[in-house]
């Protein structure tokens, strides 16, 4: 599948280097996985790997670019996560943005069912001891994620477009709005969601 809404093209196969964004509950983790066994590519997760120690402890931001830095170094790689805290370290390394964008309906029932279903458990995207939990704050960061999230995406990706100095040339953007679209993509790589 070819992606061309950026500067270079890139075929998604011969992607070395992978981000997946999104509403939290938009599938982000489970494509990234899926991909990540379609393409032979290190999976790895912004919560579990660099974000969230046990308890629900946050790590010290240092310690979290540290960490992503070091993760961005390595030659292939698929990450889930939006952090755009974090994007000045992870767009620069970056073949290709996988942006899932279905709507808020089906973001919030991702949420729901994954909550659901790991309720009290951790859910491998998790590191241990930060079990499964949902928040009304949560809920509502999803319902408004449109309005407040996107137009903060829109313009990291305008200001690495930019070639702003911290940043770099462009990199093509996938955006999928739908579950049927992110099957499709596993679908036309061979790999049945």
């Amino acid at each position: 599948m070819n992606v061309i809404s950026g500067s270079k093209s890139t075929t998604l196969a011969e992607a070395d280097c992978i981000l997946v964004i999104g509403c939290p509950g938009s599938g982000k983790s489970t494509l990234a996985k899926q991909l990540s066994q379609a393409l032979d590519l290190r999976y790895i997760s912004m919560d579990r790997d660099f974000y969230w120690l046990p308890g629900w402890k946050k790590r010290p931001r240092g310690e979290i670019d540290r960490l992503i830095g070091d993760a961005v170094a390595e030659e292939r790689w698929i990450m889930d996560g939006t952090g755009l805290s974090s994007f000045h370290l992870r767009l620069p390394r970056a073949d290709v943005v996988i942006w899932l964008r279905p709507s808020r309906y089906s973001c919030l029932y991702g949420a729901v069912s994954r909550t659901l279903r790991y309720f009290g458990r951790n859910r491998p995207e998790r590191p241990a001891g930060c079990p499964e939990r949902l928040s009304l704050d949560a809920l509502a960061y999803i319902w408004n994620f449109e309005r407040d999230g996107v137009p903060l995406i829109e313009a990291a990706l305008r200001d690495h477009a930019a070639g702003i100095p911290e940043h770099g040339p462009d990199v093509p953007v996938l955006q999928l709005k739908s579950r049927r679209r992110m099957r499709e993509l596993l679908d036309l790589l061979d790999r049945p969601a």
